[in-house]
C-alpha cells in the first residue's frame, strides 16, 4: 500500500491522530482493495484449503485455547502442520477455522488493529472491545463467505477488568456470542463439544484444562475426517495456548508432545477416552 509520506518520511498526523485509531478503518478509506472482503473472486467454483477444529476452555486462573493441524480441501488433506492459533495481543489468542488463507489473513489485520489502536490512543482496547473489533471484520467478509469462503474464528483472552478468562464464539455474519466454560469451533465442534461438555468442570487447573482440550481435539479427530488427531509418527501435535493474568504463553513443542502422547497412550486402555460419572 502507497502512503503519503512527507518530506521527512513520516505520516502526516492526520493518519495518526486519536480520530484514526482504527486500522481497518484507514485501510478501508486509503486502500478498501487490500481488504479481504473486497477482493475479487475468479469465475467458477472457488476450491481452498480449509481449517477445521478450535476448541477452548476456562479455568480459575485463565483461558486455553487450542487447534488441530490439519488443513482440508475437499475430501483431500492440503497440509498436515496448519497452525490455527496465534496470539491477538499480549492478553488475548485468536483461533481459525474456515478457508485458511483468508483466515490468516485476518488474524494478522487483526493484530495491526490492536497494535495501532494502542499506539495512537496510548491504552489497550477491553477485552469487550477487542472481541467487538473481530466481529466487525467477520462482518466485512460477509460477501466472500457467502460464496464459500466463510471465517469463523474462536477468540480468547484474559479480562483485566473482571480478573477471568473469557471466551466468544462468531457466526458468519459477524454475530459474536459469549461462552461460558468451553467452546468450539470447525468441522468437528460438534463432537469436540459433545466431548467437553461431559468433562469439564469449573475448579479445573491449569494442567487439566490444557488436557481437556486435547482430549476434545481427539474425539473430534475420532469422528470428523477434517480434524487431525496428534501425529506421533511425524511428530505433529496440537497447538495448545494459555493466557492468564501473566500474558498469553504457547505450550513448547515438548510440552504439548508430552502431553498428547499421555493422552495417545491412555486411549490405547480405552479408546473411546475417560468416562464420566453417571450422577
Amino acid at each position: 500500500m502507497e502512503a503519503n509520506f512527507d518530506r521527512t518520511g513520516r505520516l502526516p498526523a492526520a493518519f495518526l491522530t486519536p480520530g484514526s485509531s482504527s486500522f481497518i478503518d484507514f485501510l478501508g478509506q486509503h486502500s478498501p482493495d487490500l481488504l479481504p472482503g473486497n477482493r475479487r473472486l475468479p469465475e467458477g467454483i472457488v476450491e481452498a484449503p480449509h481449517g477445521t477444529t478450535i476448541v477452548a476452555a476456562t479455568f480459575p486462573g485463565g483461558v486455553v485455547l487450542a487447534g488441530d493441524r490439519r488443513a482440508t480441501m475437499g475430501n483431500m488433506i492440503a497440509q498436515r502442520d496448519i497452525e490455527k492459533v496465534f496470539p491477538a495481543d499480549e492478553y488475548s489468542a485468536v483461533g481459525i477455522a474456515g478457508t485458511a488463507g483468508l483466515a490468516v489473513e485476518m488474524v494478522k489485520l487483526f493484530q495491526l488493529e490492536l497494535e495501532h489502536f494502542e499506539k495512537v490512543e496510548g491504552a489497550t482496547l477491553s477485552l469487550e472491545g477487542k472481541a467487538n473489533r473481530l466481529s466487525t471484520m467477520i462482518r466485512g467478509n460477509l460477501g466472500m463467505a457467502m460464496q464459500g469462503l466463510a471465517v469463523v474464528p474462536l477468540f480468547a483472552g484474559w479480562d483485566e477488568g473482571r480478573e477471568k478468562g473469557r471466551i466468544f464464539s462468531y457466526d458468519v455474519t459477524g454475530g459474536r456470542s459469549e461462552e461460558h466454560g468451553y467452546a468450539a469451533t470447525g468441522s468437528g465442534s460438534i463432537f469436540a463439544r459433545g466431548s467437553m461438555k461431559k468433562l469439564y468442570r469449573d475448579d479445573l487447573t491449569e494442567e487439566q484444562a490444557t488436557t481437556l482440550v486435547v482430549q476434545a481435539l481427539y474425539d473430534a479427530a475420532d469422528d470428523d475426517s477434517a480434524t487431525g488427531g496428534p501425529d506421533l509418527a511425524r511428530r505433529i501435535f496440537p497447538i495448545v495456548t494459555v493466557i492468564t493474568e501473566e500474558g498469553f504463553r504457547r505450550l513448547t513443542e515438548a510440552e504439548s508432545s508430552a502431553l498428547a502422547r499421555s493422552v495417545t497412550e491412555r486411549r490405547l486402555e480405552q479408546p473411546d477416552g475417560p468416562r464420566a460419572a453417571l450422577l
